[in-house]
């Protein structure tokens, strides 16, 4: 008699699983960060917070390096143990070495200060579901951008997924509306950076390592929260626990990042980048439960017509 048993899972698929829930691990780390940072912004200037923020990241970045140099280490040693026996010598590991710094890892760094300081800015004014919203028209902008700066044809469908997710904006800002026009052009402002800040980093895969990427722009995002900071003193010191919360929040950035990288190490972007608008109903429970701000219902229209615009630009491309 024959019997049908359930296969196991094979190791690829298992990988996968787990890199896809790795990767919403982060969406929910980046997201508490995200409510942490409007509870915050109350209390401490933008500067500070960004500030605390990419020393709690540089630490993360700092660790993640010390590991990349011991495996460097240990693959020479191994070599050289290799080559001493009379064996082959042990090749070297793709991107292993750093290449030199170039001036669009600068640029990529620069645009992400930016991202960072426009948008801890604009939640002093902006509630975190209108906000994140805003925040995620990034990816239509890049659609919109990419004929011009990487020379990607661009199909109807994909312009007119492109202007509904803009539709969805204007619905979401409503000019004239209650939203405040300097929160809502900082998100705006901090959209397009993250859009331009996404097209450098395209540009950079395979050629610039991930640990090299992470340290030099947390260096650049650092040094730009720390310049102005000076500028702009702190109403009240922050106490032992509130220090540890905003070290806290900053590691859960960090680790958010990593988590990233090691989720793009184990499934195809094409395949996670449906799963990026989960952060969007996170925002907008956040912003409901914790801070009693839900989106009223023509933002809450125009949220839908964003996420579905750019899911519909992440499955088109996945396929």
């Amino acid at each position: 008699m024959n019997t049908t048993a359930h296969a196991a899972p094979t190791p690829a698929a298992a990988s996968q699983r787990a890199g896809c829930l790795i990767f919403v691990a982060a969406l929910v780390a980046f997201a508490t960060f995200d409510a942490g940072s409007k509870y915050m912004i109350s209390r401490y200037p933008p500067t500070f917070l960004n500030l605390m923020r990419y020393t709690a990241v540089a630490l993360v970045g700092a660790l993640w390096l010390l590991r990349a140099w011991r495996g460097r280490a240990r693959g020479a040693q191994a070599g050289l143990a290799a080559q001493a026996h009379g064996g082959a010598p042990v090749p070297a590991r793709a991107g292993a070495a750093g290449p030199r710094p170039t001036g669009l890892l600068v640029v990529r760094g620069l645009l992400l200060c930016a991202v960072a300081t426009c948008y801890m800015t604009a939640l002093i004014w902006m509630p975190l579901s209108e906000a994140t919203a805003i925040y995620f028209t990034a990816p239509l902008i890049m659609v919109a951008l990419s004929p011009w700066l990487l020379r990607e044809r661009v199909r109807a469908l994909q312009w007119l997924a492109v202007a509904v997710g803009f539709g969805g904006m204007l619905l979401v800002v409503r000019p004239g509306g209650d939203l405040p026009w300097i929160g809502t052009a900082l998100m705006a402002a901090a959209a397009i950076c993250y859009a331009l800040f996404q097209l450098a980093t395209r540009r950079l895969a395979g050629q610039t390592p991930g640990y090299v990427q992470f340290a030099s722009t947390t260096a650049i995002c650092w040094v730009g929260a720390a310049l102005p900071a000076p500028f702009f003193p702190l109403a009240a010191t922050p106490g032992a626990g509130e220090l540890l919360a905003l070290l806290a929040l900053g590691l859960c950035s960090g680790i958010a990042q990593v988590l990233l990288i090691v989720a793009f190490q184990r499934v195809a972007a094409s395949t996670l980048a449906p799963l990026n608008y989960l952060q969007v109903p996170m925002a907008v429970a956040y912003s409901t439960f914790l801070f009693n701000r839900p989106p009223d219902l023509e933002a809450a229209a125009g949220i839908v017509l964003i996420c579905g615009a750019g899911l519909f630009l992440a499955l088109n491309r996945r396929a």
